[in-house]
């Protein structure tokens, strides 16, 4: 199964993530199918970038975002 979901990467305390699209049998921060955007909580008001074309494709396949992915989505006008 093909899923979307959150990368971290950043320093201790300075958390920073990559929008990525994986299989969920591997690890958050492993190996990973294409990046498709980035979100950063630090930021007053919080960062979210993400490749509408790529994301929109990914759904249409049938990759399922996580939940906090989802939520991203929706802030950046994408729905299913």
């Amino acid at each position: 199964m093909v899923k979307i979901r959150l990368k971290r990467m950043g320093k201790k305390k300075a958390p920073f993530y990559r929008i990525v699209v994986s299989d969920s049998r591997s690890p958050r921060d492993g190996r990973f199918i294409e990046e498709i955007g980035y979100y950063d909580p630090k930021t007053e008001p919080s960062t979210v970038k993400v490749n509408e074309e790529a994301a929109k494709k990914w759904l249409s396949n049938g990759a399922q975002p996580t939940e906090t992915v989802s939520r991203l989505f929706k802030i950046a006008g994408i729905e299913k």
